[in-house]
């Protein structure tokens, strides 16, 4: 059992940075684990992710913004958001699942975490 525990959200103007962290109670170097966000009224969407390997995949509408990236010694995954818009104004969630392929599926995500607010005003 993983359960993982998010920080870092809050409020911040457009073209401002946020970073998130996702710690996790066990140890995370063997499963692929990322970042998803839901809007409100909106589907909760996949925004970036890091595999078990170290590779990253992102979305494409941070592409370029967002960096994912993660520390095995410390079980902690970390979004660094910089040139923030008001469309990036969601609650993130962590994800932890098998591999990277079930991570892009949301049936096949086996742990989340909480969320935090991210709100990014115009």
């Amino acid at each position: 059992q993983v359960q993982l525990v998010e920080s870092g959200g809050g409020l911040v103007d457009a073209g401002g940075s946020l970073r998130l962290s996702c710690t996790a109670s066990g140890t995370i170097f063997h499963i692929a684990m990322g970042w998803y966000r839901q809007a409100p009224g909106k589907q909760r969407e996949l925004v970036a992710h890091v595999s078990s390997g170290g590779s990253t995949k992102y979305a494409d509408s941070v592409k370029g913004r967002f960096t994912v990236s993660r520390d095995n010694a410390k079980n902690t995954i970390h979004l660094q958001m910089n040139s923030l818009k008001p469309e990036d104004t969601a609650v993130y969630y962590c994800a932890a699942a098998l591999n990277r392929d079930q991570l892009e599926n949301l049936a096949g995500v086996s742990y989340w975490g909480q969320g935090t607010q991210v709100t990014v005003s115009s």
